[in-house]
């Protein structure tokens, strides 16, 4: 395919020939004093014979406009034109496409530049708007939310500190209130991260730092039975014994950050689940006695609402009464399921979630905003403390103790430098309306319904459980195929069909078989979208299966069956 970009750019060292040319430096411009005024050549006309249109400002505007311009109509043609979820090349012709370029060389050009990367990125990405796309939790995304993240690139605000943001930092702060409301976190606080992971990190930090600290106060009160000793040994043996309870479904992220704040390899300890997958209670609270007889420490309880993989919620209430009486802290990873909140059929799902200690939300996920947009919550702002790390250049103590102390968000996250992400929120809310977003949510997990009622009704597919959201795990298991055949068949058809470009599907493994897994976030998708792609994954399994009995045929088989056929016609 061509490129959808057009005409020969004028090199950047034809634009900004003056680098080498008349404009000479301030000294040459004139000296700055009455007795010989500033030439005609201001500083902004300096700077824009340096720089050209390689930097974005006034000297700029022009040429940056028309370069948006042809970058968003080729995307628009794209988006009209495209018929497939990927571009079936394969990772060797793609690798060596990618090694050709040279990237230390001479400048192209900026139209040149961009129309070679619409030609390499966009006509080999993965659309996650077409309804043959139904792999992981990508979904399409709010017009006005990628209109807006093209505002806040150009502007490139960063949110850590007041001084650098202003306005940016009070509208980040209001949706956070607006959300935290909404949890049911009324005196709550919270910031915008880059990802469920980054946010499941930050509350998993929070609470290993408040659970040392209440330790400590123990000790330091006499109170019989404090896990801790003195000084930084304690700190060590504490970090020993504390625990994270979740179960086999949790997010990989909850591991993982247990490893980054070094905690033991077993800290992470698994709650049993019932027989839809979500947490047993019971089991919990029992655990949790278990770990305490044996001299251990419950760090957190980490309740999921929506699994990747089976899309449930655990019982939110239940757990956090169980939390409460034990006072222990629990985190809620609602990174898919927190768009629920606003969904108008489904947000009693999530009854309980008001009474945990922080909440991590992806809209990116369920809210259909441009990754990357996630925000972690708190129910009290005092829970950030241990986040809170001073520095003289940034936002220095003594200022932060003043009466007229900035408002420097740097304060609550693990970032520093930190996009403006919350802008494409902010954008979509006041361009659509939460409840409109709400309804969405609900028409996607209403697809996922109807898709494994149909499956149901397969005798050639076998389906999994039953989601709270929009994941439908399924396979293919024809009469003839044993229970290893159907087994080895899942990455098989995963695999062939995304290298076709025709349909995207996930796949993973419950219990230890193997299951395709359709992850539905488009409202535009239809039943027959989805008919259409699990009629591909038909004809993919017979057509493998076909494939290994040809290959298992003997010549002598094969000249019998030849015959048969023959005559038979």
């Amino acid at each position: 395919m061509t490129s959808l970009l057009s005409d020969t750019p004028t090199p950047l060292t034809d634009a900004g020939s003056a680098r080498t040319g008349d404009a000479g430096s301030l000294t040459d411009a004139g000296s700055l004093t009455d007795a010989a005024p500033l030439s005609n050549t201001s500083l902004t006309d300096a700077a824009s014979a340096r720089t050209g249109d390689a930097l974005l400002g006034a000297h700029s505007a022009d040429a940056y406009a028309e370069l948006m311009h042809e970058v968003v109509d080729a995307l628009a043609q794209r988006f009209t034109d495209v018929d497939a979820p990927a571009s079936a090349n394969d990772r060797t012709s793609l690798e060596a496409q990618v090694a050709g370029f040279d990237l230390d060389g001479q400048g192209i050009g900026n139209l040149a530049a961009l129309r070679e990367a619409d030609d390499l990125y966009a006509r080999n990405a993965v659309w996650f708007h077409h309804p043959s796309y139904v792999a992981h939790l990508n979904c399409p995304v709010a017009v006005p939310a990628v209109a807006a993240e093209a505002m806040l690139a150009a502007i490139n605000t960063s949110v850590d500190t007041y001084d650098q943001s202003e306005v940016a930092t009070l509208m980040e702060r209001r949706l956070v209130q607006w959300a935290s409301r909404h949890v049911g976190f009324d005196t709550g606080d919270g910031i915008f991260t880059s990802g469920g992971t980054q946010s499941n990190l930050q509350a998993l930090f929070l609470a290993r730092e408040n659970v040392l600290r209440d330790q400590q106060a123990l000790r330091a009160q006499g109170v019989e039975g404090a896990q801790v000793g003195r000084g930084e040994a304690s700190r060590r043996d504490i970090m020993s014994r504390l625990r994270i309870l979740t179960t086999s479904q949790t997010h990989f992220s909850i591991a993982r950050a247990a490893h980054l704040l070094g905690l033991d390899a077993e800290a992470v300890v698994s709650v049993d689940t019932d027989a839809a997958g979500r947490m047993d209670a019971e089991a919990l609270a029992e655990l949790m006695r278990d770990i305490d007889d044996t001299g251990g420490i419950v760090m957190a309880v980490v309740a999921t609402a929506g699994t990747t993989d089976l899309g449930v919620i655990d019982p939110l209430a239940s757990i956090a009464e169980i939390c409460e009486n034990a006072n222990v802290w629990m985190h809620v990873d609602a990174a898919y399921g927190g768009g629920l909140l606003w969904a108008p059929r489904r947000k009693h799902l999530l009854e309980g979630i008001g009474r945990a200690t922080s909440v991590t939300i992806d809209f990116h996920k369920t809210f259909f905003q441009p990754v990357s947009s996630s925000a972690l919550l708190v129910r009290d702002i005092r829970l950030f403390d241990p986040t809170l790390h001073h520095n003289d250049y940034l936002n220095p103590e003594a200022e932060a103790q003043s009466a007229e102390a900035e408002p420097n968000q740097v304060d609550k996250s693990l970032q520093t430098t930190r996009r403006f992400d919350a802008l494409k929120l902010w954008t979509t809310l006041r361009a659509r309306g939460a409840g409109e977003i709400g309804e969405l949510l609900d028409v996607v997990c209403d697809l996922a319904s109807e898709v494994r009622e149909l499956l149901e009704d397969q005798p050639d597919f076998e389906v999994l459980g039953a989601s709270d959201l929009s994941t439908v795990l399924f396979r293919f298991s024809p009469v003839a195929a044993d229970t290893r055949t159907a087994d080895e068949l899942v990455p098989m058809i995963r695999r062939v069909l995304f290298r076709s470009g025709r349909a995207a599907i996930a796949r993973t493994t419950i219990d230890g078989t193997p299951w395709l897994k359709l992850t539905l976030l488009n409202p535009d998708t239809t039943v027959a979208d989805i008919t259409a792609v699990l009629d591909l994954v038909r004809a993919t399994g017979h057509g493998i299966l076909a494939g290994r009995h040809l290959e298992s045929t003997t010549p002598d088989q094969e000249r019998a069956f030849t015959s048969i056929e023959g005559g038979a016609a």
